[in-house]
């Protein structure tokens, strides 16, 4: 598998969207990737994933109450304890058993590769859409959020903080971010192990198109120092499907190199060895307790959100399971 991904020149006419699922109704997502400002377009998509959260089965993570807190702006009005409001006139938040001070760190890679789009979205703008989605649901959630954006080399590192104004430095350092050289994802992965202390979630925004050897050891060793990693990995449909059709110059984006390229002859060997490169990450992530998500640029941006919560919110309920249920095992035996 090769380090970067090239770029056809010219371009290939853009790649068709999916349509989008009942929750991703509430706000028109290709409208607000359209947006310049990247805290108005995150605070959007997070509101408008809320609001259809709301108004869907899932009604929330947590899953048992253990105590209160004072009512913060913005706080979920459905946890509000309307009685104990009656009674003292104040007002306070039911908590529950998974909250959590979570301190969550997003590494979001910046390189050329990234830059890269057959439509009307680059994977670098979707990826820093989403990470900004993430961090504003998790700065509403009272969690700590920190951001490390890098290429070859780590480029800018902010510490994980809750505080008034952090979330707005955070967003905007990431909106100001441009696109750097070459990727070498291990490099920063060895920085950032070095550097963060505390136990936490490690997001990885990239597309991850370069030798999985690269990254085997340092994501090994944030593991086994405690870290709970995620993988995002972001890609263009042309790049899964290889949607091409006419021989043309292929421009290699991190070297500049250019490759006369014959669609009909190599794409049969192009997605084996994509395939191949695809299932080798996945193997290794399940290996080693990293969990794996795929968005393509085309799907709302609100699905990926949808899709990468829910699934972490079913982990923890099953993680609390076993943790109640000591002698409980996976499978298909009785509960």
């Amino acid at each position: 598998m090769s380090n970067s991904i090239t770029n056809p020149k010219p371009q290939s006419s853009s790649a068709s969207s999916k349509a989008g699922s009942p929750r991703d109704s509430y706000v028109d997502t290709a409208a607000i990737m359209k947006l310049k400002n990247l805290e108005l377009r995150a605070r959007l998509i997070v509101e408008g994933f809320m609001s259809g959260l709301h108004r869907s089965p899932y009604h929330g993570f947590s899953v048992e109450f253990t105590d209160y807190r004072e009512y913060s702006p913005g706080d979920d009005l459905r946890h509000l304890d309307w009685k104990l409001l009656a009674r003292r006139d104040r007002k306070y938040i039911k908590r529950f058993e998974d909250e959590t001070n979570l301190r969550c760190h997003l590494l979001v890679d910046l390189s050329r590769s990234m830059s890269f789009g057959s439509g009307d979205v680059e994977k670098s703008e979707y990826a820093k859409t989403l990470a900004a989605s993430l961090a504003y649901f998790l700065f509403r959630q009272r969690d700590a959020v920190g951001l490390v954006t890098f290429d070859e080399a780590i480029d800018e590192v902010l510490p994980a903080r809750f505080r008034p104004g952090h979330l707005r430095h955070l967003l905007g350092a990431l909106e100001r971010s441009t696109g750097g050289s070459s990727t070498d994802i291990g490099r920063p992965l060895e920085q950032v192990a070095a550097t963060i202390q505390k136990r936490g979630l490690i997001v990885l925004v990239s597309d991850f198109l370069v030798p999985i050897e690269s990254i085997r050891k340092p994501l090994s060793y944030l593991r086994a120092i405690g870290h709970d990693i995620v993988l995002l990995r972001v890609l263009d449909p042309a790049e899964v499907e290889f949607s091409f059709s006419q021989a043309s110059m292929f421009v290699d984006l991190e070297t500049g190199r250019e490759i006369y390229v014959d669609p009909g002859a190599v794409a049969k060997d192009y997605q084996k060895r994509f395939n191949d490169h695809r299932s080798e990450l996945k193997t290794f992530c399940d290996g080693n307790g990293i969990d794996f998500f795929e968005a393509l640029t085309s799907d709302p941006v609100q699905t990926s959100l949808f899709n990468f919560l829910q699934a972490r919110a079913q982990q923890a309920q099953r993680g609390q399971l076993t943790a109640a249920n000591p002698n409980q095992r996976g499978g298909g035996g009785s509960q």
